[in-house]
């Protein structure tokens, strides 16, 4: 085995180019459009490289040269080339794997094949009396049987008789084969000037001497293959999983991996989990908020908002420098909706634990999908090194572990160079991203300044007569920052997606997960402030630092610091996230669609019209998209942003899971439909768990507890609510005998002087007042003629007490009970740890009888000799007595 692993490592040599071309001279279509076999009908294609034809076009005879390189580097009978039947420029080159190839391959990959059936019964479940019910919501067993499970152990070239072989020409699946082809084309050498080594089909594609490598689809989307004895998975993924049809089933997850991966159906396994959890919470959240909006009418400090002659006698200061006076039920409406959130801030306290449950039971899922699609071992098995990673291998070092020398990019100081380097990037545009926040508030101020004074004068909206009503400057700076915000966003992601990538090449991470992992972290860091960063302001910043209207707060000495809109910071919050979310998720499912689908009719109308002949199957899958190189790696980005708002400010928007849910269902069928009918086969890859994604929601659940604590105790009124409830309505700071929330609003807002208003103050004359001196805001202060005046009572410090105990009392309960269910709650199923100790014990088995086979082979010579020795020593010594 050992043997084979060391085929990793490649030494390259010049090749000497015969005259003629690498490979077998083309062959003509055979006018079977189905076929995924060569034209003898028997070598299996298992991959498809396309270029265009240098004596057709013009091209570099350095891309002849690296194309001819590659040729030659693969085996003369694995290829076949075809002429394309509608452009007779473009080539196809059929790549095909046999069986000795495979056996190598599969050793140096550590594929793991059966050995053995699994002889452990299978425990009946508890929801088994329900299958009358549950099977209408699973794809159709007729159609998508279940796989038979074996016991399984890497593939070892030197022991294939020991394997569970029925038949060579299926025993790799097509998933497999492709991906060993990759493997190979990857590290294909094709340039070797002095020390530089160039290879590998990736480069080659980038610098367009081959168009396109891909592998092919079983059959078309919607349409049986012709041919006998086709599996025709790509038709069955798309009637019982893409079609929008089974948007209530369950995904045949057993299937999309052995077609796609493990790599794509860990991702689909996890976003359905997610979605599953998410309707529980939907649940929970839909109730809570039906009850509130149910129960609105019933709030007595609502009511006393709306009463005029409670409310409606309220004169309420002005919010700023230029704005005028207003009354206090003029906010009904907002009240009302307030009101109807009483009992939403406590669904954190059922949703922040439930969050810990989700990734506890997912551990224990994962591991279940590990186990039975061979993946248990993989981080053990480390993945092979990136083809970029072994051409600027220069250095030698010795491997701690095995002793033995190896070489490496780059030293240890360079490493750490790299490293700085990277980090020292992302906080550079982590740090621009907060800079550019801080400027849209400083627009926002100075907008929201200059507007103010100009709207004061109403012959400046003459011009504006049908909309003069809605044209305030509060509307006109949050729609004008809105949209500046937006361009801002958009244009720092697609810098510093760029950005972030070579970065990422940079640091030359050495295999694969170790990119992907990497690249995760700082594309992830850097969404997290850019969408998360207006929420934080409206939850955390905006409203709290503001002073009293006698003695407000000027940033940079001129722009007065924003204050809350009249109903509050929770519902401005809450329409942010809004329509934050509902924008987002619109846009990202209709781009998810319509592109794709608009570039592939674009392609087919570029192309002509339908030809005579029927297109081959390599050449439908040519006119499809290629996948991005990041992969999955959007989407989950995508799922994880969702993740956070969903986590981040449950206790502000109950709507959020429900919204998450919908848009999950959606999101699970658009993918589907995407990958099975709008782009090309993707390679095989192997994955064991979601990589790095884990510990990030592992991450923002750990923040959740803290902003959900913060929202409820800073930006929502609930914990000065229930200080005047059980404290201030009673002896000895009430008037009232019992506890009651009647005479909350009086007792929630403070006394201004208008002669106590700041010099920069300057109202319109017209919005003063009548038979009034005074004016109210929210705020806890001593009222005017009090030897403390407009400074803080006693009310405000019981408030701010109780604020700090309440962050402090939830969160440690919180975080013991998400303790406590990830100390209670065992990662690996017990049903799974005892197949993977049979499974251990039967390798071991198998690898010590075919030892002792070996031994006992190589043991019967000596032991022959031996025997033939003593018997002619006998026949000498009989010799000599006679």
């Amino acid at each position: 085995m050992y043997n084979a692993m060391e085929e990793e490592e490649y030494e390259f040599h010049p090749v000497e180019l015969p005259d003629g071309p690498c490979f077998r001279p083309q062959v003509e279509y055979n006018n079977r459009p189905d076929s995924l076999f060569f034209n003898d009908g028997k070598r299996r294609i298992d991959f498809i490289l396309v270029y265009e034809d240098e004596d057709k076009k013009g091209f570099e005879k350095r891309h002849t040269f690296q194309r001819r390189k590659v040729r030659c580097f693969l085996i003369f009978h694995l290829l076949e080339a075809t002429l394309s039947v509608m452009d007779n420029k473009v080539i196809f080159v059929k790549v095909h794997m046999p069986w000795e190839l495979l056996c190598t391959y599969a050793e140096v990959l550590h594929i793991k094949v059966p050995i053995k059936p699994n002889d452990i019964p299978t425990r009946p479940s508890l929801w088994s009396v329900f299958n009358c019910i549950t099977k209408h919501f699973y794809p159709d067993e007729d159609l998508i049987r279940r796989e038979p499970e074996f016991f399984t152990a890497p593939f070892e070239k030197n022991r294939v008789n020991d394997f569970y072989i029925k038949n060579k020409d299926l025993f790799f699946t097509p998933s497999m084969r492709s991906r060993m082809a990759f493997y190979i084309l990857s590290r294909a050498p094709y340039e070797v000037r002095a020390s530089i080594k160039k290879f590998g089909i990736t480069k080659l594609l980038d610098s367009g001497v081959y168009k396109a490598a891909y592998p092919l689809h079983d059959c078309r989307f919607n349409v049986k293959s012709k041919e006998q004895d086709y599996p025709n998975e790509r038709l069955l993924l798309f009637k019982e999983w893409a079609h929008p049809k089974n948007f209530y089933k369950m995904q045949p997850l057993d299937l999309i991996r052995k077609y796609y991966g493990e790599k794509i159906g860990i991702y689909f396994a996890w976003l359905g989990f997610y979605t599953m959890m998410l309707a529980v919470a939907a649940v929970v959240g839909l109730g809570c908020f039906f009850y509130g909006y149910h129960t609105q009418e019933t709030s007595t400090w609502s009511k006393e908002v709306c009463d005029p002659e409670i409310g409606g006698k309220i004169v309420m200061c002005p919010q700023c420098d230029l704005c005028k006076y207003w009354m206090l039920n003029s906010t009904c409406d907002t009240s009302k909706c307030f009101a109807s959130f009483s009992l939403t801030q406590f669904l954190p306290v059922f949703a922040l634990p439930a969050v810990t449950l989700f990734l506890e039971l997912w551990k224990r899922y994962q591991a279940e999908l590990e186990y039975d699609w061979d993946t248990v071992e993989f981080l053990e098995q480390e993945g092979p090194p990136r083809p970029e990673y072994e051409a600027k291998c220069i250095y030698e070092r010795k491997n701690p572990i095995t002793g033995v020398k190896e070489k490496v990019p780059f030293t240890a100081c360079g490493r750490c160079v790299r490293l700085s380097i990277g980090i020292g990037t992302v906080l550079f545009w982590i740090m621009l991203i907060l800079a550019s926040i801080v400027s849209i508030i400083v627009y926002r101020l100075a907008v929201f300044y200059t507007l103010s004074k100009k709207l004061r004068d109403s012959n400046e909206l003459k011009n504006l007569e049908p909309i003069k009503e809605y044209v305030t400057p509060q509307m006109a700076t949050s729609v004008t920052a809105s949209i500046i915000s937006f361009v801002v966003i958009m244009i720092l992601n697609m810098l510093y997606e760029r950005v972030a990538i070579w970065i990422t090449d940079f640091e030359l991470p050495r295999t694969m997960r170790d990119y992907e992992n990497s690249l995760t972290l700082k594309m992830f860091l850097f969404q997290f402030v850019n969408y998360y960063s207006s929420c934080f302001y409206i939850a955390f910043v905006k409203g709290k630092a503001v002073g009293h209207p006698g003695n407000p707060v000027y940033l940079l000495g001129k722009y007065r610091n924003e204050e809350c809109d009249p109903g509050g910071c929770l519902i401005e919050l809450t329409t942010q996230l809004s329509v934050i979310m509902g924008g987002k998720a619109i846009w990202n499912n209709i781009q998810e669609v319509l592109i794709p689908w608009v570039k592939n009719r674009f392609s087919y109308f570029c192309s002509g019209r339908v030809i005579e002949k029927e297109i081959p199957r390599w050449e439908q899958d040519y006119k499809l998209l290629a996948i991005s190189k990041l992969g999955l790696f959007y989407e989950y980005l995508e799922m994880v942003i969702q993740f956070g708002f969903v986590t981040l400010f449950v206790a502000s928007f109950p709507l959020a899971p429900a919204l998450a849910l919908i848009n999950n269902l959606f999101e699970i069928r658009v993918d589907a439909w995407k990958f099975t009918t709008q782009f090309r086969r993707m390679v095989p890859e192997k994955a064991q768990d979601i990589g790095a994604w884990q510990p990030i929601l592992q991450g923002v659940a750990i923040l959740a507890v803290a902003t959900n604590a913060m929202i409820i105790a800073f930006t929502s009124d609930m914990i000065p609510r229930l200080v005047y409830y059980w404290s201030f309505s009673v002896y000895p700071y009430g008037d009232h005998d019992n506890h009651t929330m009647q005479g909350y609003i009086n007792s929630s807002l403070s006394f201004l002087s208008i002669n106590d208003f700041s010099p920069k103050f300057s109202v319109n004359v017209t919005g003063q007042p009548r038979n009034s001196t005074i004016c109210r805001y929210r705020d806890y202060r001593f009222p005017p003629g009090h030897h403390r005046q407009y400074e803080h009572n006693m009310l405000y410090w019981h408030v701010v007490a109780a604020k700090m105990a309440f962050i402090i009392v939830v969160e440690h309960i919180v975080y013991f009970t998400k303790f406590i269910l990830s100390y209670v709650i065992p990662d690996v199923p017990y049903a799974v740890k005892e197949q993977i100790k049979r499974e251990k014990y039967l390798t071991q088995v198998l690898l010590h009888e075919t030892n002792l086979k070996l031994v006992t082979k190589r043991l019967k010579p000596a032991a022959d000799e031996e025997t033939h020795e003593e018997i002619n020593e006998t026949k000498e010594e009989a010799e000599d007595e006679c």
